[in-house]
């Protein structure tokens, strides 16, 4: 249920409908748009009727939220979701850069491609510790070691910090090292663990699954915002298809879709969308035409030699290149970098 409450109600109004509606046994969020309070109200309906809300002091009307994803839905949020993150305003008119190593691999590795993607324009340091590789012999990361290594290299360059996070077990251990909790495409609907980043308040990026709808995506995000974390970003990071000529297909229709039907920033990752070092840069390209709020992108300065994702790695002479051309197509949308 959506509550919309009439201009000018004041704050004890406010409380005192969201009071009720707790009573009801009814979870409850805000946002404030225009000046006014709108009010989710969202569970077992049952002890309530919308006629009933909508007479109560305050209440200009009480509707049905059209999306089975109520928090993520522009219709509770319509204005756009902006996260703070370091340097970084994640949704903002500036566009995001998250550039880094599939894997930190040591500290000469961590520190060196820390220092050119900074100098390129990057404010958020990618780099996985824990990876969830398909094989089970391939290399699976530092661990805690590796985390430090990041952050180090991160701060040592004014970085922001972005990482996997695989399991509820290690969520404590990432929020102590990451700025932003990635959550991978393979561990989109592991409900466990998007309760777990949920109770967190950190930001979460929440990659898309590989044969997930826009619609599974979002009830993920949902998932994630319904225990009050409301800093959620979503990640394209492309689909499985019949296609076999690129790693999957990424999907930029996605991107204009999810910015209409929700208010979270949107990232795209063109390195695992493809999967090929020289289909990266055209997709980020297009990625910021259609409107995203950000990339991440695999940035290795001796990808030939990389211990995970060399194939799609750019050298930082390209990843330099790239965010230049970005610069131009972001002034065209009205966006900049």
């Amino acid at each position: 249920m959506l509550i919309l409450l009439k201009p000018g109600a004041t704050e004890v109004t406010a409380s005192d409908v969201m009071t009720h509606l707790r009573m009801a046994g009814l979870a409850v969020h805000r946002t404030d748009h225009d000046g006014r309070a709108r009010i989710a109200a969202v569970g077992d309906l049952s002890a309530v009727t919308f006629d009933d809300v909508a007479s109560w002091p305050g209440v200009e009307s009480a509707q049905k939220l059209p999306r089975p994803f109520k928090l993520a839905s522009r219709a509770f949020h319509p204005h756009d979701t902006i996260i703070s993150v370091g340097r970084a305003m994640v949704g903002a008119q500036a566009i995001t850069i998250m550039a880094g190593p599939c894997s930190v691999e040591g500290e000469e590795q961590a520190f060196t491609i820390a220092a050119a993607v900074a100098k390129a324009g990057a404010t958020v340091m990618r780099g996985g510790a824990y990876k969830p590789r398909t094989s089970p012999y391939a290399f699976q990361g530092l661990g805690e070691e590796g985390l430090k290594i990041l952050r180090r290299a991160a701060d040592a360059n004014g970085l922001a910090v972005i990482s996997e996070v695989m399991d509820t077990q290690q969520v404590g251990l990432l929020s102590r090292y990451a700025d932003i909790l990635q959550i991978g495409a393979r561990n989109m609907q592991n409900y466990s663990l998007l309760h777990e980043v949920g109770l967190t308040r950190k930001p979460v990026m929440l990659k898309r699954g590989l044969s997930s709808t826009i619609e599974e995506w979002l009830m993920s995000a949902e998932h994630i915002m319904a225990q009050g974390n409301q800093q959620v970003m979503l990640c394209e990071r492309g689909i499985r298809t019949f296609e076999t000529y690129t790693r999957n297909t990424l999907d930029l229709n996605a991107v204009p879709v999810v910015k209409e039907l929700s208010h979270l920033p949107v990232i795209v990752d063109p390195s695992h969308g493809v999967g090929i070092r020289d289909k990266v840069a055209p997709m980020a390209r297009a990625a910021i035409a259609a409107g995203a709020d950000g990339l991440i992108i695999e940035v290795h300065h001796d990808p030939d030699h990389a211990l995970s994702d060399g194939a799609q790695s750019l050298y930082p002479h390209q990843f330099d290149e790239l965010v230049a051309q970005i610069r131009t197509i972001a002034e065209v949308v009205g966006r900049c970098v």
